[in-house]
């Protein structure tokens, strides 16, 4: 180990962009309040414009949080089924991960900030008064009350900062305290696949659940779909793995990680292209059961996406999330070119942003907004994420030493 490179190091270039991309969202959080409050209208406008401001807020917070909590959701996966071939990059899906905590915080009080503010144009739940007079809504508020929200939203938060924390430090252990015998390695990787069963556990009972269905579609409270969550899940691990693959290939261009090699970077270019597919099936099985049924309450989700104002958001995004990565990523080749899978990274992360976008605005706002403050502050969160996961890689060796599993990953060929 003594020839490899073993700690990042954060160049001035990199810190500089860091801090420019959050200087940038900060400006335009700003930029955006500033023109969405104070100017001339009735009381029903200035809601609006009010919602608008908080809606892009809660798109960028909710979106980054769920494809940096993918990683972890990675790392527990791999680790059930006992895989080894991702350990020579483990430590940047561990940064990654680390991001959770300072996202899951802001998101959390962008989202409470909401449910308990006066304006009750992106939650109309949260209108007591209105609740009263609307049967579905009545029906509905056991679920869709500010006391569970609350609970489940923090919740949330802790235990994925916890769990994820404890499985980053299990890792890291090792570094300094090598397995000597075999038992104590059984022992070392039945205590990693139980913690990771229990994040399985909890990511299952949230992400693939309750979660998407609080902070997303209860935006639309008349209206539900029970492949939401999972449709939720798809879009955000695609754009977590993506995050992920770009962050590989910095690394590797920067003379970092010498014993990830291309069979790596072609496994995290099939989950790029498996897990596109995957939520087109789940984009294509929800939209296509809806329309077939044109039952109303069902369709009145999609009739302002496809035939609205929004439906150009809606069509562009859907090209970018499955044509494009079915076309450029079917190839052996193009998931080994790093130029390719660089593109295809960014594109698959801005089609999915599109994705969320889509998933909330159409809800508030009759006509799309002007995305460039939008995605001011979604350059903020890559700012934001690339100064912590840089940070976080700078603490600890690129390479974790001395986990049974590690040779798998040396040695690994598809």
């Amino acid at each position: 180990m003594s020839s490899i490179r073993e700690n990042f190091a954060p160049t001035k270039k990199y810190n500089t962009l860091a801090f420019a991309l959050m200087a940038v969202g900060i400006i335009s959080i700003i930029a955006l309040y500033i023109s969405t409050h104070g100017g001339t209208g009735n009381e029903e406008e200035k809601k609006l414009q009010d919602a608008r401001f908080w809606a892009s807020l809660m798109q960028n917070s909710v979106f980054f949080l769920l494809i940096v909590n993918a990683a972890m959701f990675f790392i527990c996966a791999t680790t059930l089924a006992w895989g080894g071939w991702q350990l020579s990059f483990r430590r940047v899906t561990e940064a990654v991960s680390a991001c959770v905590p300072v996202l899951g915080v802001i998101a959390a009080a962008i989202l409470l900030s909401i449910a308990f503010g006066s304006n009750h144009t992106i939650y109309h739940w949260t209108d007591a008064e209105h609740v009263k007079h609307d049967a579905i809504l009545d029906a509905k508020k056991g679920f869709l009350n500010k006391g569970f929200y609350t609970t489940v939203t923090l919740l949330t938060v802790i235990l994925w900062s916890v769990l994820g924390w404890k499985m980053r430090q299990m890792s890291r252990k090792l570094d300094n305290e090598p397995l000597k015998t075999m038992e104590e390695k059984k022992k070392y990787i039945w205590n990693n696949t139980v913690w990771a069963a229990v994040y399985i556990v909890v990511f299952s009972l949230t992400i693939m659940s309750s979660l998407p269905w609080l902070w997303l579609m209860s935006i639309d409270a008349h209206w539900y779909s029970t492949m939401y969550s999972w449709y939720t899940f798809a879009s955000s691990f695609v754009a977590g793995v993506a995050l992920m693959t770009l962050f590989v290939v910095y690394l590797k261009n920067n003379g970092y990680l010498q014993y990830t090699n291309n069979e790596h970077l072609h496994d995290l270019g099939k989950f790029m292209f498996a897990f596109s597919i995957f939520w087109t099936y789940l984009w294509f099985s929800q939209f296509m059961l809806i329309w077939y049924a044109n039952i109303p309450e069902e369709t009145v989700y999609f009739k302002p996406r496809v035939e609205g104002a929004y439906s150009g958001i809606f069509w562009i995004m859907f090209l970018i999330n499955f044509i494009a990565p079915l076309l450029i990523l079917m190839s052996r080749d193009a998931k080994r070119n790093y130029t390719t899978i660089t593109f295809m990274a960014v594109l698959i992360i801005f089609g999915h942003w599109l994705d969320f976008y889509q998933m909330v605005f159409p809800s508030i706002s009759k006509n799309p907004p002007l995305m460039i403050a939008d995605f001011g502050v979604a350059l903020g969160f890559v700012g934001l994420i690339l100064f912590l996961v840089g940070r976080t890689l700078s603490k600890y060796p690129l390479v974790p030493k001395n986990h049974p599993f590690i040779k798998e990953s040396l040695i690994h060929h598809t």
